[in-house]
């Protein structure tokens, strides 16, 4: 409820159990992954509350939302810096830490104002 009202969000049962499924859904749901999971606890919730409260949470920077499957957004509650890798024989996508990834950025991208670096690393998973 707190991170709501730091963002300047009028917290109310809908919106806390968005916000709570997307934080701790560590699999980066669709938007029809957070209206069907939402659904389950809060029956009376429709799919335009849910999709509202998702752009809102975006455009606040409470979450983020990434193309990283294919025909769709992703939402993700882990804001900090970091990147993704997507395992291609479960379609799993997995947090990366930021310090495990050394990015060089040279000449070649002087022209480029830079606001944002995100790798994004495709193969598969070791057990």
């Amino acid at each position: 409820m707190q991170v709501l009202k730091e963002h300047g969000i009028q917290p109310t049962p809908q919106r806390l159990a968005v916000l709570q499924f997307v934080q701790e859904n560590h699999a980066h749901p669709s938007a029809d992954d957070v209206y069907s999971s939402v659904r389950r606890r809060c029956p009376t919730v429709s799919r335009a509350t849910v999709y509202n409260t998702l752009n809102l949470l975006v455009e606040k920077g409470v979450i983020k939302t990434q193309v990283l499957r294919e025909g769709g957004l992703i939402f993700d509650g882990h804001v900090e810096k970091h990147h993704h890798f997507i395992d291609e024989e479960t379609g799993q996508i997995h947090d990366v830490p930021w310090e495990a990834v050394q990015i060089h950025t040279g000449d070649g991208l002087s022209k480029f104002e830079i606001r944002e670096i995100q790798v994004v690393m495709r193969g598969k998973s070791r057990p």
